[in-house]
This record gives C-alpha cells, structure tokens and sequence, in this order.
C-alpha cells in the first residue's frame, strides 16, 4: 500500500464557549518537519502535541494550526505595551530602510504571540482532552486523504514500471541484429587492411570475447528484478517511499549499463525513452510516504 505525503484534515467541536478547530495540512519531505501553531493557553502541552503528531504522520512537511474563537465572553488579554512599542519601532525603522509599507504594521505587531497574554485563565484537564481527541481526528482525515493519493501515485507508478518492463523487452528485438552488426563492422575494419593472413579461429575467438564484454543479458535480468522489487514493495501494508527510491537507484545503474553496451541505435533510443519514464518514477516516489 502506498500512501501520498500530501494530505489535508480538518476537525472541528464547541467546549463550553469556545469553538475549537484543528486543520492540519503536509506536503513531502525527508524528514518530520512540524510548524505548529497554537494559542498561548496551550503552550505547555506543545511537546505533547509535536509528539502526536509526528508519530501519527511519520514524515512529511506538517503544518497544523488551532485555533479557538470564543462565541460568549472572552477572557481578560493583557497587552504587554513596553513590548509591543518595542515591537513597532523596530519594524517601523526596517519598513523606512527597504521603503516598505507601513500600514499593516499595527496590526502585525498585535498578531505576535509574546504581545497579547490571556489572564485568568487556566487550562483545564477536560479541555486538553478534547484537544487531543480533535487533533486525532484531524490526523485521521489526514491520513484517508494520504491513502486516496496514494492509490493514484500507485497506479501512475505501476503504468511507468510496466512501460520500462515493455521497453526492456523490445530491446530483445534489436540484440541479433546488434552481434551482426558489430561482426561484420569489424571484419570490414580487417578487410581494409588488405591483409592475406588473417587467422578465421583467432578471429572468431575475439568476436566472441568482444561480444561477451557487450553482453546485456545480466543486466536485463537484474533489471526485471527490480522492476519486480518495486512493485512487490508497494503491495506490501506498510507504505516505504525511502526504500522505492533505492531500488529507483540500482534500476537507473541497469539502465545506465544497458546503454554504454548497447552500441546500436535502436537500443540506445528505448534505453533513452526508459530512463525518461525512470525519472518520472523517481519524482512521483519523492511524494510517498
């Protein structure tokens, strides 16, 4: 199973007077990078929350915000003012170096989270609680997003490996003609030189020793291999982006070989044409999981 590293949830519930929201959207990346966003009530519990997360999602460029609106009385905010001037003068003197705008600048100021400090209020336990079983939720609709563009990855992947696997046996059709081609390009280098003693054994036992060094045979059976690897390992329950990249790796180095021994036009055009659909393959698996 293949799931996408793009993905979107959203979660939504009212606590007492507050509407709680959840919206969690990734992107790919090589790593869990998390940018959370949450109201200062709950900054005790960011640890907390990042572990959640990262442990649901795994990897992927995550961008989760929530965000509380209270639909009656809102509780006391205290306006740090020494910091928030500090603030404003500091951004206003940038804004005239780089002749920037000013206009927004109130209202920015007023959005940094050390300006505006709630009091007398507490986080309750029932409320964290809530907290968590939302941002799961949001997790959830995240992850049934990732598996639904995963099956489209899946099926884009697999048309791709099955375009290489045709191509591979197209090159059969050229191989023949390719030790002919090559026989008679020599002799006719030999016949140039004009010369009567010309040893047929000896010349036939360096035709077979030149053609085996040409040889694709192992490298098309290794190829198939890894065209049978990639596939197998999306089928299996657990969905491995890293690994489908290394085995991207050693089906370009197949593809790489077939082409330096190929020595015929033909082969060299499907083996071109078969390193265009592997670079497909590999932009597509930077987006699984």
């Amino acid at each position: 199973m293949i799931k996408s590293m793009t993905g979107y949830g959203k979660a939504s519930t009212i606590f007492n007077n507050k509407t709680l929201t959840i919206e969690i959207k990734t992107l790919n990346s090589k790593q869990a990078d998390i940018n959370l966003k949450i109201p200062c009530l709950y900054r005790s519990k960011e640890i907390t929350l990042r572990n959640q997360i990262s442990n649901f999602l795994e990897r992927g460029k995550i961008d989760c915000y929530v965000s509380v609106e209270y639909n009656g009385e809102c509780p006391n905010i205290n306006i740090n003012s020494n910091l928030f001037i500090s603030y404003y003068n500091q951004i206003e003197q940038l804004a005239k170096k780089v002749n920037a705008s000013k206009e927004d600048i109130f209202r920015y100021v007023l959005q940094i989270p050390e300006i505006n400090h709630c009091s007398n209020e507490e986080l309750m336990e029932e409320e964290m609680d809530v907290v968590t079983n939302l941002i799961k939720e949001a997790l959830k609709k995240t992850d049934d997003y990732r598996i639904c563009e995963g099956k489209t990855l899946e099926n884009d992947l697999l048309h791709r490996v099955n375009l290489i696997r045709g191509k591979l046996l197209q090159i059969d059709n050229f191989e023949k003609a390719r030790t002919i081609q090559i026989r008679e390009k020599l002799l006719s280098k030999l016949n140039e030189l004009k010369s009567e003693s010309i040893d047929k054994n000896r010349f036939e036992q360096e035709i077979i020793y030149y053609l085996e060094k040409l040889d694709i045979t192992e490298e098309k059976i290794r190829l198939k291999q890894h065209l049978d690897y990639f596939v197998n390992t999306m089928k299996i329950d657990k969905s491995e982006g890293k690994k489908l990249g290394f085995i991207t790796q050693e089906m370009g180095r197949e593809i790489n070989t077939l082409g330096s021994k190929s020595q015929e036009a033909n082969m060299q055009k499907i083996v071109v044409e078969m390193k265009d659909e592997l670079e497909k393959i590999k932009e597509q698996v930077l987006n699984v999981l």
